[in-house]
């Protein structure tokens, strides 16, 4: 059985719509796909519209912006309930965070001679809950400032660089009892891909899983073999599941990270859910 837990479509920052993702995971050969955009479920039904028409089981989740020593890390939750008041309360001060950021990333680009509007990023979001900075990559590659979304991000809007606006996000303990309280469980994503390692040591993990995490993705296109070895140690000691995942964002992200890229084992899978 072959299980992708980690994949995003136009709702978010991917290139898909929810049903080209589905299709094209079964294409790919997967039996088990989760939907997992941005802060967001809007997805949710159209994917399990498509899963039911092509038989492939899909597990419903999301990848939240979360927040710890004012370091970015993503919380990827699984199965809760999308009505819950209080996640989608939390939620949606996040993707307010992400829209009332622009003015000010627009301003900075024309700071540094690439202007552009927040219409220009807006009709590049499409059909996103929020727009993010992929869709300012995305409309600084139609305006010719850049060659794609790697170049963006590399020379002008990664973490702390000359164009970055801090946005709010959720405490990472914060979102984990969320999800916990709607009836879900919790992964974190990529946990020490880039700076993760430096807010999410073992102590801090383990403080985690006492907190109710329920697991850690460690096969990740973004981890190197020895980093995942030692992530599947720490697992291992807390009790908690191993995830594998492709982080698909369709062209919003290269062919490494193409789906089925990285799995999860179904005992981990069933671990996790179980």
């Amino acid at each position: 059985m072959r299980i992708d837990l980690h994949t995003h479509s136009n709702r978010s920052d991917g290139t898909d719509t929810p049903t080209e993702l589905v299709e094209k995971a079964k294409i790919a050969g997967l039996d088990v796909v989760a939907i997992t955009d941005h802060d967001s479920t809007a997805g949710w039904d159209e994917a399990q519209q498509a899963a039911d028409r092509v038989g492939i089981t899909l597990v419903r989740g999301i990848e939240i912006s979360t927040m710890r020593e004012g370091t970015s890390v993503h919380l990827l939750g699984y199965g809760f309930d999308p009505t819950d008041p209080a996640l989608l309360a939390e939620l949606q001060r996040v993707l307010d965070g992400r829209d009332d950021r622009l003015p000010g990333l627009v301003r900075k680009l024309a700071e540094h001679g690439m202007p552009l509007t927040v219409d220009d990023v807006t009709a590049q979001s499409g059909s996103a809950a929020a727009s993010g900075r992929p869709h300012v990559a995305d409309a600084m590659v139609a305006a010719g400032y850049v060659a794609d979304r790697d170049e963006a991000f590399r020379d002008w809007l990664y973490d702390n660089g000359p164009v970055y606006i801090e946005r709010y996000g959720t405490p990472l303990a914060d979102a984990i009892g969320l999800v916990r309280d709607a009836g879900g469980v919790t992964v974190l994503a990529h946990p020490w891909a880039r700076k993760g390692r430096r807010v999410l040591s073992p102590d801090v993990i383990a403080d985690l899983a006492r907190q109710g995490l329920g697991g850690i993705e460690v096969d990740h296109v973004n981890h190197s073999e020895e980093v995942r070895a030692e992530l599947r140690a720490i697992a291992a000691d807390l009790g908690l599941a191993v995830t594998g995942s492709s982080d698909y964002h369709g062209t919003g992200k290269g062919p490494e990270f193409h789906l089925g890229a990285r799995t999860t084992a179904p005992e981990e899978f069933e671990r996790l859910f179980g």
